[in-house]
């Protein structure tokens, strides 16, 4: 493969609760190594059906805020026709519709570039699984 196109799975441990998981640092260190300085594209995705993506301000509260927001859209009770697992898990299922399972940013200079505030966030709901792989792929 060239080194126009590199690509790593991260490996998160997101525990027996709902999370927010910043994966900036994880992205930038990648970005070290693989643009080494040139411009492209980081693709961030979560291979799996009930994760998602998103690019939000975290440590200010925003983080739970949307936690709270997906719990009033997304109730996590027995509504849902996907049925296995801890009750309401059916709207884990879901999640990824609101929630997608990647981002793609822009990298300037070997840099991923993101706004004074935002961060790169894995975003779990499913406590049924607490590891999570994540790729990156650098496009430049």
């Amino acid at each position: 493969m060239s080194d126009a196109f590199t690509t790593r799975m991260l490996h998160v441990s997101t525990g027996s609760r709902e999370r927010v998981v910043d994966l900036t640092a994880d992205c930038e260190e990648f970005l070290r190594e693989a643009a080494a300085g040139r411009d492209g594209l980081l693709n961030i995705f979560v291979p799996h059906a009930t994760a998602g993506i998103a690019v939000i301000e975290t440590g200010a509260g925003s983080d739970d805020d949307l936690l709270a927001a997906l719990h009033t859209l997304l109730p996590a009770d027995d509504r849902w026709q996907h049925r296995h697992g801890s009750p309401g898990h059916g709207r884990d299922h879901v999640l990824p519709a609101i929630v997608p399972p990647h981002a793609t940013l822009p990298v300037i200079g070997g840099r991923l570039e993101l706004g004074t505030w935002q961060s790169v966030c894995l975003v779990d709901t499913n406590k049924d699984n607490p590891d999570r792989k994540v790729r990156l792929s650098f496009l430049g």
